[in-house]
């Protein structure tokens, strides 16, 4: 049997091509490979503050982008988080056994707990214990996850292990698989930062030709006019041979002599067009999709009975060693 990875997505904006180098594009060719789970995580969307009338178009919206990209609903299982409970009942479960002292030590939750408003909420502080149902419910092998959110799936495992000990049960204890190469697509603004869903340089898999070749432009660069790969001394121009190399498959050597002696203009203008073709057929598969409304409430149900087959067994076995049934 294949091994089984599993990973999911916040409907809190248009994906951008951080998402798809970083990971939708790897989702894809796994699916040959290993048992493919896909979740649209609208329960961890509720974190954060968002527009309650939208939130079903942006469900939508990142459903037809995965299934344009190429997530295929007869070899993957895709479907909504809040749709299958037993997510949100395995959290209680796990969160019983959870330190809170081990969730406030989470990078993620001290980077956001100081931020203007009301403070941090409750969900926040709970995030990882769900991502852990998440995973753990699936009984998933491998979880393909950027480098920021390795810390999460540690705590998974140490939740896993406490478990399994505790109640005899067989949690799998999951493992990462992090793409050695695209794995983090930086801000076009700021090389610092990663490339944000809510940032206005993010170049959405949606976005004109037109809108590509304006935020491409507007990029920054460094100091000097070389095109050369060097993410310490040149961040900004490191970031945008990244993306040139990820959508053309020419390596980054072979792009420093094709650029040699010749100006970021330039490069910058051939890499909006590459860009563009790159997401071409793309953009054309998604809008034939969201004009089929009937086809993708058709996947998005059928994952859900799929996935909650799975999700039913694993939580029963867990009730059952609990003593709750």
């Amino acid at each position: 049997m294949k091994k089984r990875f599993l990973s999911g997505v916040q409907p809190t904006g248009e994906l951008h091509i951080g998402n798809y180098l970083g990971a939708v594009k790897n989702w894809i060719s796994y699916q040959s490979q290993y048992d493919c789970i896909f979740f649209i995580a609208d329960y961890h969307a509720l974190t954060v503050p968002y527009k309650a009338r939208e939130f079903q178009k942006c469900i939508i919206s990142v459903a037809a982008t995965l299934l344009a990209a190429g997530i295929d609903p007869e070899k993957s299982i895709l479907f909504v988080q809040s749709q299958v409970p037993e997510h949100t009942e395995l959290t209680w479960i796990l969160a019983c056994l959870t330190p809170i002292g081990e969730l406030e030590r989470m990078t993620q939750y001290k980077d956001k707990r100081n931020l203007p408003g009301e403070g941090p909420n409750a969900g926040l502080l709970a995030y990882p214990v769900l991502q852990a149902a998440d995973i753990l419910l699936y009984k998933t092998q491998y979880v393909p996850v950027g480098k920021d959110q390795e810390q999460h799936i540690e705590l998974t495992r140490t939740i896993a292990r406490k478990f399994n000990m505790r109640f005899k049960t067989r949690f799998t204890i999951p493992e990462t698989l992090v793409p050695k190469f695209g794995a983090k697509i930086m801000s076009l603004q700021d090389p610092g930062k990663k490339m944000s869903k809510t940032g206005d340089e993010a170049i959405a898999l949606t976005d004109s030709p037109q809108a590509i070749r304006g935020k491409i432009k507007k990029a920054v660069t460094d100091s000097d006019h070389d095109v050369r790969y060097d993410p310490d001394a040149k961040p900004a121009i490191s970031n945008l041979m990244t993306i040139y190399h990820c959508f053309s498959g020419i390596s980054l050597t072979e792009i420093e002599k094709q650029y040699e002696k010749k100006g970021y203009a330039e490069f910058k203008s051939d890499l909006a067009e590459m860009v563009i073709h790159g997401l071409q057929s793309f953009r054309g598969r998604r809008n034939e999709i969201l004009r089929d409304a009937a086809y993708i409430e058709r996947v998005l149900t059928q994952g859900k009975k799929r996935a909650q087959r799975i999700a039913q067994t694993t939580l029963k076995e867990v009730k059952e060693k609990l003593g709750l049934l």
